[in-house]
Order: structure tokens, then C-alpha cells, then sequence
């Protein structure tokens, strides 16, 4: 499997916060089973969480929230559609470890 997510959305705790990598090529995250996929959603919620409480302190402004946040909620939608990739496969007889990371125009896309 071939887990990419941009680099920008990949995030480390430290004493003081969260902090993005740094910008550069995307994250390569293949291999990811479902604990690690959970993982990676529940710090892209901690993140959109900060961004939020940043922008209403009035830290950051309301255009790169929602450029930040665009970019969190494509990366989220990417994490949850490989989770069902995993699960349909798992349920068919099939390798979930064959799921990809499908591209974010893609996913975006999708009718709920």
C-alpha cells in the first residue's frame, strides 16, 4: 500500500503544541493498518481542534483557517475512504493491505 498525505498534515505533539512537519514532499504513511489509520484521524481532529481555537484567539487569520483547514478535511476524508477500502476488501476474501490512498479530487467527489 502506498499511504501518501501531504507532509504539511502530518503532525508531531510537543510540549508546546502541535507543530506540522516540515513542507516538502509528501509523507509517504504505506503500510498503515487500521489502529494506525485511527490514530492519524484522531490527529487531524486534534489539529483541526487547534486551528479553530487559534483562529477564534485571533493567532491566525480566517483565510489560512480555512486554507489549513481545507487541506485537514481532505487528508480526514482520505484516512476514512481508506478504512472502507480495507474493511470492503477484508469482507470480500480479499488482502485489505492491497488499499491505496485514493487522490483527494477523488475522494472529495464522492456523494455521501
Amino acid at each position: 500500500m502506498n499511504a501518501q498525505f501531504p507532509a504539511s498534515v502530518i503532525f508531531t505533539q510537543a510540549t508546546n503544541g502541535f507543530h506540522s512537519a516540515p513542507a516538502g514532499p509528501v509523507a509517504n504513511l504505506g503500510g498503515m493498518n487500521e489502529s494506525e489509520i485511527f490514530a492519524q484521524i484522531r490527529t487531524l481532529v486534534d489539529r483541526e481542534h487547534e486551528l479553530r481555537e487559534r483562529s477564534v484567539a485571533g493567532e491566525i487569520d480566517s483565510a489560512e483557517e480555512r486554507a489549513q483547514l481545507r487541506t485537514l478535511e481532505e487528508s480526514l476524508d482520505q484516512c476514512w475512504d481508506l478504512l472502507r477500502q480495507r474493511r470492503a476488501r477484508r469482507g470480500a476474501g480479499e488482502d485489505p493491505d492491497a488499499a491505496e490512498v485514493r487522490p483527494a479530487q477523488q475522494v472529495e467527489g464522492y456523494l455521501q
